[in-house]
């Protein structure tokens, strides 16, 4: 098949590593794949590299930016149709919301150009999350929900990282029920199952003056608003009282990186939390290896890839009950707590924090139940039958 892949920008990101790995997999199964993206601009780190020596193709196009631009967008439409016009592809799979909208509208404008019937585009849209939620304007939501609606009368099939985005979508009258399946977001798995030696996790502790002996409360976010960093540090500033012992590790970038350092400070909370900046994603499951528990508490977020990685080095989560967590944090595997309740969130840590038999055993039970879930082949298999399903 010939395939065409779109999406905003390849920042560090869930749907951008999970594009990644499928035009990767999908290129090794002999499809003729070819990437579409923007420049990756902004403090999150990108994964261009992750490209190179790749059997794809990669076409960037300058102006395809994530704010909303009439201008650049219009430029971004005309220039994704003269691609598109000139593959000729079997399938066009979009991802993220500026992609996904400009992506299926330049598609669907070429296929009703199209006059040969055996070469009808099929569109494919993957939902990583919803630019709607509850935590923005009214007025914000009621356009984004407008346009999606538009853009799905132009879809053919969705994928979901989760059943929850389904939902969310079909809740909101975005698409049918018959043309939504799920393939959670795959994980290379290899990374985080190899094991660590204890040499290596004393110099990653080492490396930010964390001591062996202390319990690492990790968390792998954007320092973004709505990513849930003010709850945690909420928290601590109660269970660093009750545990000396206890230390937060504040894992990656972004443009609230400043605030957190001063509010840190000024709390008297500098030795107790931790920020290691941005780490590649080679250094991923050292960090989490290091640490004893995930602490995860974004108040949005289709499914966190940080959930099943910690899962896969056998670390047990605590996660606000959001979106896709459910799907697989549970009481066997982990903590979920209401959003924003931080005593409860309190309450989970320091049980976590106490009990090293409890993490152990809710950590292995948390490695099997997601080594076959999130395998990359087990999503490639998915969206592969899709666009077979589609073009049959």
């Amino acid at each position: 098949m010939k395939i065409v892949h779109i999406i905003t920008r390849l920042i560090l990101g869930g749907a951008q590593e999970n594009t990644l790995i499928t035009c990767k997999l999908l290129a090794q199964r002999g499809h003729d794949v070819t990437l579409i993206t923007g420049p990756a601009i902004g403090p999150e780190g990108e994964l261009f590299e992750q490209t190179k020596n790749q059997n794809y193709r990669v076409i960037v196009i300058d102006k395809l930016i994530r704010p909303i631009c009439p201008l650049y967008d219009s430029i971004s439409y005309f220039q994704i149709k003269k691609h598109l016009r000139q593959l000729q592809p079997d399938i066009v799979h979009t991802h993220s919301a500026k992609a996904g909208i400009l992506g299926r509208f330049a598609a669907y404008a070429i296929r009703r150009e199209t006059n040969d019937e055996r070469r009808v585009t099929k569109i494919i849209h993957t939902i990583h999350g919803l630019a709607f939620h509850p935590y923005q304007n009214n007025l914000l939501n009621k356009f984004y929900i407008a346009v999606e609606k538009s853009a799905a009368k132009r879809t053919d099939f969705f994928i979901s990282v989760a059943d929850a985005m389904t939902n969310q979508a079909l809740e909101a009258g975005i698409g049918e029920p018959d043309k939504f399946v799920t393939a959670y977001s795959a994980v290379e798995e290899e990374d985080f199952l190899r094991p660590v030696s204890g040499e290596q996790k004393r110099q990653f502790r080492q490396r930010y003056g964390i001591s062996e002996d202390a319990v690492v409360l990790i968390t792998i976010a954007r320092l973004f608003m709505l990513k849930g960093h003010d709850y945690i540090i909420e928290s601590a500033k109660t269970l660093s009282k009750q545990y000396e012992n206890a230390v937060w590790l504040f894992v990656g970038d972004g443009n609230l990186l400043g605030y957190y350092r001063k509010q840190v400070c000024r709390l008297g909370l500098a030795d107790k939390i931790k920020f290691t900046g941005l780490l590649s994603p080679k250094e991923i499951p050292l960090a989490i290896a290091s640490s004893d528990i995930l602490v995860h508490c974004s108040l949005r977020e289709g499914l966190a890839r940080a959930l099943p990685q910690a899962m896969l080095c056998g670390r047990p989560a605590v996660s606000f009950d959001v979106d896709g967590a459910r799907e697989v944090v549970d009481e066997n595997t982990g903590r979920l707590i209401e959003p924003k309740n931080v005593e409860r969130l309190t309450k989970a840590c320091a049980e976590l924090i106490e009990n090293k038999d409890l993490r152990d055993k809710l950590g292995a039970a948390s490695r099997e139940s997601v080594k076959k879930k999130f395998a990359p082949q087990i999503m490639v298999d998915t969206i592969e039958a899709v666009y077979r399903k589609l073009l049959e």
